[in-house]
């Protein structure tokens, strides 16, 4: 018997949901996992619990208390995660109602935010956990809470206060008060005669059998059907590649294969139990068995502790893992070297195969018959004499692929050290896993000493041959992390063989660290803020930690973002065709195919703009040469999205390339392919200087690009209205102005005609600055053609692959400075990474040759700048506008000045920082008292001199780690050089019953700028801010509003809101000296009788600000943010590895506005720089394809890598200029991040020391595992032999 359904797709959501099943074959419970809804098919939930953010909790009814947490601590910005995060930490609750903090680091490890930082999400996870038991310095006497307190004690006379929320104001958690499983799924588990499902798609058949007998049919019958149960590869697959199958066979749920069997010599594990009960049942095995039974249990728990996330592993099966065969498996290496068995099934009968025996064929379909699969695994116990360990190396210690994993095993023979057994297994080196077996043959027999260990090594490097063309790292970083995992394998295993007998000899104490993986800790964090004033109004807002005005909405999943919006009647989803050549003819455009595609409606390309194609340089549609990979050529408008990308891919478009193609830095120097005249500041005389100094040091830093990730793509809805020729946009920008002057364009209509709405979007970081106007452009001139309404919402892959991002740099120094470190003499260029067309590429040179001194007075200093036109989509504005790249490159000279004169680089910072008032190398006059403030206290209360003594300590007893510690100043600015981009405006109603609508120009894009303005116009108006709604941003309401970005959104808008509110109070001020006892209901009601205007505009000209490059004078910022950050580190010097310890920032922010508002904006900017520093990395073929087009390939960090300790402290000065004597901080703490890549490159030093090299170096930048391991030079580094690179291409290039 069976059930059948018609389904018109396999609908994918995004996000993460929560399920609960009913699983009868193991035990009478339900079951909650977390699960990435993206991936997981609607035909797989039949007779599951699915459970969403909207499910636990709503504004409109009650709020869960992961909900109300999670936004009173903060931790929501933009709000588009959010929902996500809620629901992980809501299904750990559902499984443990006081959880743990590992639990809780565990849970959220699979979710990305792009905004906060983590850590106030964490805190708001760590509400529910269970208290700590244990005092952290137990038995000293003292408090480890009154310790903290007194080391951060700051001036008695600036108090400051601790607390961003108040936990009293949480209603409780209470288990017992959560939905029940619904009865008649548990009656449907509990059905005897259960019927095979039928799922009748489009174009797809699913089918789920009920029983062993009958998936072994289905399998006979379709041998080529994937079988799916995680749907973590075929799914992704198909979303991704385009991968088609018609039919799907999913024996989800099927008791035969979710089992577990413990017996006396091992444990037999069900191919369809997922990751996730694979771990739950070997750390069971572990704490029920003697240790020597475990060894291969414990490698295997290794792993799954940081393969892929904790929704991954919920989903992906063992026997889908394994039968996968990725060559990147990190769990196939440890089976396969733990000797364990396959246990294969067919209607013909049962048999076994080693898993080792998968890897020495080319397929897995030559291993296994026609309709076999596999059932089960068989682990075994492993033995006294026997030793298995697991390795792995990632970008990133979570959710990452391995660049190289490997399983090892060694068995001897009984009371010896000769070798009887060797297995030795590596992922990610070839295309599958790969045994070394030539070279365990020879090494059986062997004693386990250092002889053995070299032969071991070069044997594996003549064995394991890795392709030069292979993806990913280096061929050589790659032969590296194998000879170094086999070396760290050779001292484990001799440390076991001393602790079973005592006359084989022990490690050197030295090494023992390189036998210790980093540990995953929940951070703890602390921040510090200038108290309000006691004598303030209660109701007045301003100074106060105010919640997100979005938070509880953005908590709830109710907070709407555009692609929320409801489908309308006859809309319309566009998809795009870009260019597959960065530069080309375009000789024809074939769109035949695609118009004869279902549900197609038209296909827009450049003819079918009715005004212009090309504005201000930017192209909406390439007509007959395309100039980068990406560039957008037409896009077709059809009745489904996913209609609309499959129509794309049937565009056939012919090219003929034209040379030059240009992709790097290098390459457009060479062509002297230049955008825009040089940019230029000198003051001194540079070139006399270098003649008198003592040394001289002349190199290059590299700094690559970064993708911008908002957690939302660019996404835009266009409504036609019908008449006039008028549009509606809502888009996700900011920039509203810069849409609707695209878009009038674009038609060929006045500005006034164009009417675009911008509500809030999910992070921005300068990447709504200026695409979404071309985006939404396109999208209006395919609504103007087609008269329907468009819906057009980028995939992550194609948002990467056309937006571009930050600008990659090369600098070129040359520095004179004296014996004693005072630096005398700067010449530094810079040459930065424009891409195709000028976008914002002229004012990011502007600000990197503006800030190129950053906090150091150097007498004598040039700097000039170029940017480079290349054949890659145009790089675009980026939160720090250019500072962090540049400004790496600084501190990178003023390193090497450190390690050349044997001195220690903050001593080097410290002598060459302005300490007294003067002027910039553009004669902008300055203080920078705040800036040694910031210096002084940072140093203090990091404790940074009696941490640098214990670091050094720490280095001189290990050999293979390495510990490195730093501290950066920093002087940034706010603003840009033009008094007309940062003028304006507002408007304020007040209605009769009192409560009052603000509008302004500035974008809210998660950065608290519509919370802000509630609290100055509370403060102004003198009334309480739930009077207050502030609805959304439009052209309609504030015209010619300039963007959003520059960190100075409050500031502007904040004036204009002031201004507003000022006229109106000033209207006021008469009814109420009339009446002063009055309510504020009571004087707008009597405004309104004496017709007094309700309504007021606000206006602010800008700040007065201008730079005359001829001159090379000028005053191009209003005022300076100024900051100091420290951090500690840990590199592993075999892989690459490293671990933040401790970050400490203390930030000049004048006088906060909001200070849970700008801590967050410290905090998520700092984990932003970090992750540009160190894991973000963009690969790029040799043609100018972008390869890192998504979350798989592009990392950014995780929960795992913000540090253990994180400190921020809002340092108190003065700033009249700005509004209530605030500072803009929404992105100077981005390169604090810095100091995560100093602490790294100190680290590496000291590495380069003990080998002896004691010359100075540069890093750049990012400081990924593989330039780590590279840079500390040594045994296994020297081995590797490096291909020709002229006998080959290269898979990737750096642009930078």
């Amino acid at each position: 018997m069976a059930n059948s359904y018609t389904i018109d797709w396999l609908i994918y959501y995004y996000g993460t949901v929560s399920i609960t099943y009913f699983p009868l074959y193991y035990l009478k419970h339900y079951s909650h996992y977390s699960a990435t809804a993206c991936l997981t098919s609607i035909c797989s939930l039949h007779g599951t619990a699915v459970t969403t953010v909207e499910g636990i909790g709503s504004i409109k009814t009650r709020i869960h208390p992961v909900q109300e947490r999670l936004a009173k601590c903060h931790g929501t910005q933009c709000g588009f995660c959010s929902p996500g995060m809620a629901m992980s930490i809501y299904t750990l609750l559902r499984n443990h109602p006081i959880p743990s903090t590992e639990q809780l680091m565990e849970a959220l490890g699979g979710n990305l935010c792009r905004c906060t930082g983590y850590r106030p999400i964490l805190e708001s996870g760590k509400t529910f956990c269970e208290e700590p038991t244990v005092c952290q310095l137990q038995g000293t006497g003292k408090c480890c809470m009154d310790q903290e307190e007194n080391q951060y004690s700051l001036n008695k006379k600036e108090e400051m206060c601790t607390e961003l929320y108040d936990k009293s104001e949480f209603q409780p958690y209470d288990p017992s008060q959560e939905p029940i499983f619904p009865p008649e799924l548990i009656r449907m588990a509990e059905d005897p005669q259960k019927k095979t499902l039928y799922f009748h798609g489009e174009k797809v058949l699913w089918i789920s059998p009920v029983s062993l007998n009958e998936l072994l049919e289905l399998r006979m019958k379709y041998p080529t059907a994937p079988l799916v149960m995680g749907n973590t590869t075929v799914g992704l697959n198909m979303k991704v590649k385009g991968e088609f199958h018609p039919l799907i066979i999913s024996p989800i749920g099927l008791p035969a294969l979710n089992f577990v069997d413990f017996k006396d010599d091992g444990v037999t594990i069900g191919a369809g139990c997922s990751l996730s009960e694979m771990k739950e049942i070997l750390t069971h095995a572990v704490s029920e068995e003697p240790k020597e039974k475990t060894k291969t249990y414990r490698a295997l728990l290794k792993h799954l502790r940081t393969l892929a996330g904790q929704q991954i592993r919920n989903m992906a099966t063992l026997g889908g893992h394994v039968a996968s065969k990725h060559d990147y498996s990190d769990i196939n290496p440890v089976l396969a070297a733990g000797k364990a068995i396959l246990n294969l099934i067919s209607k013909d009968g049962e048999r076994q195969i080693l898993i080792e025996e998968l890897f020495t064929t080319p397929s897995l379909k030559e291993e296994l018959r026609p309709g076999e699969l596999i059932f089960s695994v068989f682990v075994p116990h492993s033995r006294k004499w026997e030793f298995v360990f697991s390795y792995r190396q990632a970008q990133r210690m979570e959710n990452a692929f391995a660049i190289v994993n490997a399983g090892m095993s060694v068995h001897f023979e009984e009371g010896t050290n000769i070798i009887q057994d060797l297995k030795l297994f590596f992922g990610s080196v070839g295309p599958t896993t790969v045994s070394a077996s030539k070279t365990c043959k020879q090494l059986i027999g062997r004693q386990w000493n250092d002889e053995m260990l070299r032969d071991g090594i070069r044997m594996v490097l003549e064995e394991i041959f890795i392709l030069p063309t292979t993806a990913g790292a280096t061929v050589k970083y790659k032969k590296t992390l194998t000879t170094s995992f086999f070396f760290i394998f050779y001292l484990s295993v001799k440390k076991e063989l001393h602790e079973l007998e005592q006359r084989y000899p022990d490690i050197p104490e030295t090494s023992i660290s390189a036998l210790e993986d980093f540990p995953i800790k929940i951070p703890e964090g602390r921040e510090m803020f200038q108290c309000v004033d006691p004598h303030q109004s209660p109701q007045d807002p301003v100074g106060h930690p105010v919640m997100h005005q979005s938070g509880i909405k953005h908590a709830t999943g109710e907070a709407v973002y555009y692609d929320d919006i409801p489908q309308v009647d006859k809309e319309l989803h566009l998809a795009v065709v870009t260019s597959t050549r960065a530069h080309a003819k375009i000789l024809s455009i074939d769109i035949s195919e695609a118009l004869k595609f279902p549900g197609v409606v038209d296909v827009i390309t450049a003819k079918d703009v009715p005004g212009e194609n090309n504005h201000e340089g930017e192209i909406l549609y390439a007509e007959d040469e395309v100039i980068c990979v990406g560039q957008i050529i037409c896009s077709v408008a059809a009745d489904t999205h996913a209609h609309a990308r499959q129509a794309a891919e049937k565009v056939k478009i012919t090219y003929e390339d034209v040379e030059p193609r240009i992709i790097t830095i290098e390459e457009a120097i060479e062509h002297k392919s230049f955008m825009f005249e040089e940019k230029k500041i000198e003051k001194g005389n540079v070139d006399k200087a270098f003649k008198h100094v003592d040394e001289i040091i002349e190199d290059e830093v590299h700094v690559g690009g970064q993708e911008h990730f908002y957690m939302e793509t660019q996404t835009t809805l266009v409504f036609p209205t019908g008449e006039d020729n008028e549009m509606v946009i809502f888009i996700g920008t900011q920039f509203p102005t810069h849409v609707q002057d695209f878009t009038a364009a674009a038609l060929g209509v006045p500005r006034n005609k164009i009417m675009c709405h911008m509500k809030r979007t999910g992070g921005a970081f300068g990447g709504k600055v200026t695409k979404p106007a071309l985006l939404g452009a396109i999208a209006a001139v395919a609504a103007h053609k087609t008269g329907h309404p468009i819906r057009f919402m980028l995939e992550r892959c194609d948002d990467m692959l056309i937006t571009g991002g930050r600008h990659p740099i090369l600098a070129k120094f040359k520095v004179g400075f004296m014996k004693n470190g005072k630096i005398k003499a700067v010449d530094i260029q810079y040459f930065t990474n424009a891409g195709c067309t000028a976008d914002e590429s002229e004012m990011v040179l502007e600000f990197i040759v503006l800030k190129s001194e950053n906090a150091y007075d150097i007498p004598n200093f040039r700097c000039r700048g170029r940017a480079c036109k290349t054949n890659l989509p145009s790089n675009t504005a980026f939160r720090g506008f250019g500072f962090p790249q540049g400004t790496l490159v600084v501190e990178n000279y003023i390193t090497a000045v450190a390690i050349k004169c044997g001195l220690l680089p903050e001593k080097v910072r410290d002598m060459n920082m302005y300490k007294t008032p003067n002027t910039t190398a553009y004669k902008e006059p300055f203080n920078p008292e705040p800036l040694l403030k910031c210096w002084k206290q940072c140093l203090e209360k990091s404790s940074f001199q009696s941490r640098r003594t214990a670091i050094e300590e720490f280095n001189k007893k290990n050999d293979w780690k390495k510990r490195g510690i730093a501290i950066i100043p920093m002087k940034f600015t706010v603003g840009v050089p033009h008094t007309s981009e940062s003028q304006a405006a507002s408007l304020v109603h007040i209605y009769q019953d009192g409560s009052v609508l603000v509008t302004h120009g500035g974008c809210e894009l998660g950065q608290g700028l519509h919370t802000k303005m509630i609290q100055i116009a509370s403060r102004e108006l003198k009334i309480p801010s739930s009077y207050i709604h502030l609805s959304e941003t439009s052209t309609t309401t504030v015209p010619n509003a300039s963007y959003t970005a520059g960190s100075m959104g409050t500031d502007i808008n904040g004036r204009a809101v002031q201004n507003a509110c000022q006229t109106l109070l000033k209207r006021l001020d008469p009814i109420i000296k009339k009446n002063p006892k009055g309510k504020w209901e009571d004087w707008v009601s009597q405004a309104f009788s004496e017709s007094i205007s309700l309504s007021a505009t606000g206006y602010f000209r800008g700040y007065k600000t201008y730079m005359d490059w001829e001159k090379e004078v000028g005053h191009p910022y209003p005022y300076f943010v100024y900051g100091a950050g420290c951090s500690e580190v840990e590199i592993d010097c075999l892989t690459g590895a490293h671990k933040l310890f401790r970050t400490d920032i203390f930030m000049d922010a004048a006088f906060s506005i909001n200070p849970a508002v700008d801590i967050g904006q410290i905090e998520g900017a700092f984990i932003q720089g970090m992750g540009l520093y160190t894991t973000e990395e963009l690969k790029y073929s040799p043609e100018g394809v972008l390869y890192t087009r998504g979350p798989d390939d592009y990392k950014i960090p995780t929960v795992t890598e913000i540090p253990e300790k994180f400190y921020v402290t809002l340092v108190h000065s003065r700033n009249p200029i700005a509004i209530y004597s605030s500072k803009g901080l929404g992105e100077a703490g981005m390169f604090m991040g810095s100091s995560v890549f100093f602490a790294i490159m100190d680290a590496v030093g000291a590495a380069r020391r003990k080998r002896g090299l004691m010359e100075p170096f540069t890093m750049n930048s990012p400081a990924t595992p593989e330039l780590i391991r590279m840079s500390c030079v040594d045994q296994f580094t020297e081995q590797i032999h490096r291909d020709d690179p002229s006998t080959f291409k290269s898979w990737s290039i750096h642009v930078s």
